[in-house]
């Protein structure tokens, strides 16, 4: 079940979208400048996941900051079909080193990941779990 971001506080969103697909290197690169710049000025962190034309991202920090760059996101002609896996109140940061932690396939493959794992794809709520663990389980 997805959790309604509250006003304040620490909070998280995960979301899945679809890549647009003339997406270059040069345009990844300005992606992850960009994000990294921002989420340091607003208090974020994270982890970005680019594989088969999809991006998967876990945002964490200040409710205010995750609602004002969740609607970045929704505006940013880069994604299409944006679908919010999870969000809610944390107790705690799980990327709390990075700004912006990035992989892609190269580093490790989620697809290859969910083939080998038990954990369920059915459900959102399981799905938005395995994608977390996968995000956590890189050794970047």
């Amino acid at each position: 079940m997805i959790n309604d971001l509250r006003v304040d506080g620490l909070g998280f969103f995960l979301y899945r979208s679809t890549a647009r697909p003339d997406l270059t290197s040069d345009d990844m690169k300005d992606i992850l400048q960009v994000a990294r710049r921002r989420n340091q000025a607003l208090g974020l962190t994270g982890c970005l996941h680019h594989e088969e034309g999809l991006f998967f991202q876990w945002l964490e920090g200040p409710q205010a900051a995750l609602m004002h760059v969740r609607d970045l996101i929704l505006q940013d002609s880069r994604h299409r079909d944006v679908v919010m896996l999870d969000q809610g109140g944390l107790d705690h940061r799980r990327f709390q080193d990075w700004q912006m932690r990035f992989s892609d396939r190269d580093r490790a493959s989620l697809m290859d990941w969910f083939a080998r794992s038990t954990s369920p794809t059915v459900h959102r709520g399981e799905y938005a779990g395995g994608v977390v663990a996968f995000m956590m389980s890189m050794n970047v």
